[in-house]
């Protein structure tokens, strides 16, 4: 017996989420293509405080179809890239651009319904060197994933 196949990927919608985001994309934080691809929306934490003292860049994305993989749950590959992303817009957010220099991802639960969220935040935040984290939650609050990494700081970031 054979496992029935998941549904295709509504190709109207998909074609017209495409055409939206080749619209709506800019090569920004916050705005480039595959961001605007996978409708993350971005908060940095906490809200009130200045830039250099943000401590957590919170992102929020649907579980959609296109996200999936054959399984009927979201490709790992999108959640590293995520949490890759939301350490990323921190870095940027608090120093400015900077570079992943290794990532460690643990895989918890297949996630299958959202919407999403992803927490990126500062282990130890350095001058040449970051380490940080970031996790992944269902829509349940359950944890899905989560990542550790090492960043190269900006030069001359504090």
């Amino acid at each position: 017996m054979t496992d029935p196949k998941p549904p295709k990927i509504d190709i109207a919608e998909a074609r017209a989420h495409l055409e939206q985001v080749f619209d709506d994309h800019e090569q920004a934080f916050e705005r480039f293509f595959l961001a605007r691809f996978l409708d993350l929306g971005f908060t940095y934490l906490p809200e009130t405080a200045g830039a250099a003292d943000k401590t957590g860049c919170e992102i929020r994305f649907p579980v959609t179809d296109r996200i999936m993989n054959p399984q009927g749950v979201v490709h790992g590959g999108v959640l590293a890239t995520v949490m890759d992303i939301s350490m990323g817009h921190l870095v940027a957010k608090v120093a400015g651009p900077a570079a992943t220099i290794e990532m460690k991802v643990q895989y918890m639960r297949p996630l299958t319904d959202g919407p999403a969220r992803c927490i990126g935040s500062f282990t130890k935040r350095g001058r040449s060197l970051s380490f940080m984290e970031s996790r992944v939650f269902d829509a349940r609050e359950r944890l899905v994933a989560q990542a550790s990494a090492t960043w190269k700081m900006p030069t001359g970031a504090a």
